[in-house]
């Protein structure tokens, strides 16, 4: 009997929850029962299987960092998984995470509509220690930090994003800006902000907001990332099967993307300037890398009920479920 080969993993990072695939060769030596699967110590559940590939949900309490992962006899020295580890949980994150120059990571709780949670944000520094830093705004949506470092917060609920200091005080930066949703800074320091009815607002440094650009409304939130092309990208998921990335350029014309998404949610430029998009259709998402032209996208991690992504700029990955915030040490190659 042969033994199982494995020559590949795709994607090649993951998540608790998520599903990869096993590529290789008589993966399935015994075809009256599956075979079995590990990453790192624990048993991973089988979803499909064949003899050139096991498609594998990865299990609750996987060591993090770089894992192997083994098919029955199968030695495993050459399949390693970058597994993602558990930073944060108990929270609610309707968007992107945020990550100061230090590495540490900015979370909200951000609650029903009109909830008022204990915590707005929480923050959770380099060396894993969790603690409230933002207490009293309502429906913290939105994380992005301008230029000269200062974190800002929207709330959906109240149509405002506040500035935050280094104590954790806040003040209203601009207001009656409708849901608002997602935040970005152009380099040159100018706040743009997604009404998730309809419209991306750009705001002086006065700190007047100016409807910028018309979208469709989305009905869970808008996502904004600044392009190192000078551009300004915007995920909206709506009711449609499947929904598109748009780029506004300086001007507030609109392009769509040709790469096409279900439920696309938040997005990041990596250090490299590839855009890296969660896309959560069905429950099982993925974090995927589009090429330079926007015509196609790879899966780089697989996840379930991924919502927001960050990269840190001390090295490596942030990407942020409902609930849980992960860090990967390696950004994904």
């Amino acid at each position: 009997m042969a033994r199982p080969r494995i020559t590949a993993l795709n994607p090649t990072a993951a998540v608790e929850g998520g599903r990869i695939t096993i590529e290789g060769a008589d993966l399935v030596p015994d075809e009256s029962r599956l075979p079995e699967v590990r990453i790192g110590a624990l048993p991973a559940q089988v979803v499909r299987a064949s003899p050139a590939a096991l498609s594998v949900i990865v299990p609750s309490g996987a060591e993090g960092g770089r894992t192997p992962v083994r098919v029955g006899e199968a030695a495993g020295e050459t399949a390693f998984l970058q597994v993602g580890r558990p930073v944060a949980t108990g929270l609610h994150q309707v968007d992107n995470p945020a990550v100061d120059a230090e590495g540490s990571i900015y979370v909200t709780y951000s609650g029903t509509r009109g909830e008022r949670s204990p915590v707005s944000v929480f923050r959770v520094r380099r060396d894993g220690f969790r603690e409230p830093f933002v207490t009293g705004i309502t429906n913290a949506t939105s994380l992005a930090f301008a230029p000269d470092g200062r974190l800002h917060v929207s709330s959906r609920f109240e149509g405002t994003v506040y500035r935050v200091a280094e104590d954790g005080s806040f003040e209203a930066a601009v207001t009656e800006l409708g849901v608002a949703c997602g935040l970005a800074f152009s380099p040159d320091g100018t706040l743009y902000v997604g009404d998730r009815s309809g419209t991306v607002f750009r705001v002086a440094s006065s700190g007047r907001a100016a409807a910028f650009a018309t979208l469709p409304s989305s009905v869970a939130a808008y996502h904004l990332a600044w392009g190192p092309d000078d551009g300004l990208y915007l995920t909206g998921p709506t009711l449609s099967s499947y929904d598109t990335v748009y780029r506004i350029d300086r001007t507030g014309k609109v392009d769509r993307m040709t790469v096409r998404f279900g439920r696309p949610q938040g997005l990041a430029f990596d250090s490299h300037g590839s855009l890296h998009v969660v896309e959560a259709l069905a429950g099982m998402s993925g974090l995927y890398r589009l090429d330079s032209a926007g015509t196609a996208a790879t899966e780089v991690l697989s996840a379930r009920d991924l919502v927001g992504v960050a990269f840190d700029p001390t090295g490596g990955l942030v990407v942020a479920s409902g609930e849980t915030v992960y860090r990967l040490d390696a950004v994904v190659p």
